[in-house]
């Protein structure tokens, strides 16, 4: 009996110990989600940072590991995703999740592979993000792109020259709000930085640079009241009009940089001294001016909201991308929505965005979150862009592009000719002089007009 009760008890703690020795099943085999995104490197990323963070925390927890297979840019993206959607030979698997901009999803053969996210957030849930954010992410009535991270366009200026241009002139920082004192000042600029060199005819510089044309017209034709779209095509309206001339006349005058490339060089050489751009582009922008001739300067950049017209609306273009999450199983698919709650919780938005550049997506995070963060910025110039960007939010109505086919041909090819045809109108100015001005820019209207609607 006693060699029985032995070999009972020893069997008891045998199974004891392999019970204590195994793990829990949720530990075992966690849900691994796989993503692809474009915030930062392979090795230094803010994204994997927040992911490494929910992965120790909420994700061990539930039993939920959030993989990085890959960190490109959205182009590259863009072609993966679609490559994969279409089975070409070769192509890799679509992940779990992957960063988006609707032209992907809709260039997609099916985007009924996309979960709907209307599925897993509720109305409350979903009613905390900016309304234009998620409006920009619903295709075909579906939200297939959940915002985790917006930019908008942001005016940048180089204070230190303009302080210098000011004092000269009397044009102030106030002036730039709107577009009509903004081209004033870029004529007047035009002026004073050609009377500075006086043996040396027509070399004024350019006070402004604007990364994207079409936005300007877009928005602003929005702006005054008027479609700027006419189905597949552009409307021409009087607005488009009203938003020409302006730019015009301090284009032909070589206030306005007409050359290729974006902002941030016209920026760093001191071709210019201010621009309007994507928030994001922050990253590029230097605090030091390199001259021509190798002399370089120290600087500070600030931010502001975009101007506006006078009479138009406090609009501006919203931008940035969302992820989308392939449908798959239901654990992988609540798995990744529990990580994309996680990430846009004001808190952790606001410690994602604050570290890139971009704007949180919920009332909350901009509310209460987004000013104490700004308290806690070492940077002046990223401390003046988070408050340019509680000013917008505060002020502006956010515009959502519409999801057209020909929407990018249109901007290709509007961005180029812009350029082309003032330039060539600056050209003739120069041979003109000033009892030219109005009809050139007339001229170079109607020219673009043409090329534009052929």
């Amino acid at each position: 009996m006693r060699r029985i009760m032995a070999f009972l008890l020893a069997g008891i703690l045998m199974a004891c110990c392999a019970g204590c020795s195994t793990p829990s099943k949720k530990e075992e085999t966690p849900t691994t989600i796989t993503v692809w995104h474009v915030y930062g490197g392979q090795t230094d990323s803010p994204l994997n940072d927040l992911i490494d963070q929910f992965n120790q925390t909420v994700g061990k927890e539930q039993g939920i590991n959030v993989q990085v297979t890959s960190v490109s840019n959205t182009n590259t993206i863009h072609e993966l995703v679609l490559a994969a959607a279409n089975a070409e030979p070769g192509a890799s698997e679509l992940p779990d999740l992957f960063i988006s901009y609707p032209k992907t999803v809709m260039a997609l053969p099916d985007n009924s592979i996309l979960v709907d996210y209307k599925d897993y957030f509720s109305e409350e849930e979903l009613s905390a993000f900016l309304p234009a954010f998620v409006e920009e992410g619903t295709v075909d009535d579906r939200l297939v792109m959940l915002p985790v991270a917006k930019s908008t366009e942001i005016m940048f200026i180089n204070q230190t020259i303009f302080d210098r241009f000011s004092q000269a002139t009397g044009v102030t920082i106030e002036d730039l709000d709107t577009w009509e004192g903004l081209f004033k000042a870029a004529e007047i600029y035009a002026k004073w930085t050609d009377a500075q060199t006086p043996d040396i005819p027509g070399d004024a510089k350019s006070m402004f640079v604007h990364d994207y044309y079409f936005n300007y017209f877009q928005v602003g034709a929005q702006s005054l009241g008027e479609d700027f779209f006419h189905g597949d095509d552009l409307a021409f309206g009087p607005a488009f009009r009203t938003a020409w001339e302006p730019l015009a006349r301090a284009a032909l005058q070589g206030g306005v940089w007409l050359k290729g490339g974006y902002a941030t060089e016209s920026i760093r050489t001191g071709d210019s001294i201010v621009s309007v751009a994507s928030s994001a582009s922050i990253l590029y922008y230097s605090d030091v001016v390199t001259y021509p001739d190798n002399t370089s300067e120290d600087i500070t950049i600030i931010s502001r909201p975009c101007p506006v017209f006078e009479n138009g609306e406090k609009l501006v273009m919203q931008r940035g991308a969302g992820f989308c999450t392939v449908r798959s199983t239901p654990e992988r698919e609540q798995a990744a929505v529990t990580f994309l709650k996680w990430l846009t919780e004001p808190e952790h938005n606001v410690e994602f965005v604050t570290r890139t550049g971009y704007m949180p997506v919920t009332r909350a995070a901009f509310e209460n979150e987004l000013p104490k963060a700004i308290e806690g910025l070492e940077s002046a110039k990223y401390a003046s862009l988070y408050q340019a960007y509680l000013d917008t939010q505060a002020n502006y109505e956010f515009y959502v592009p519409p999801q057209l086919e020909t929407y990018l041909g249109l901007e290709t090819m509007l961005e180029d000719h812009v350029r082309a045809q003032l330039a060539l109108g600056r050209r003739a100015y120069l041979e003109a002089g000033e009892t030219g001005l109005e009809q050139i820019g007339a001229e170079r209207f109607d020219a673009f007009r043409e090329i534009m609607e052929r």
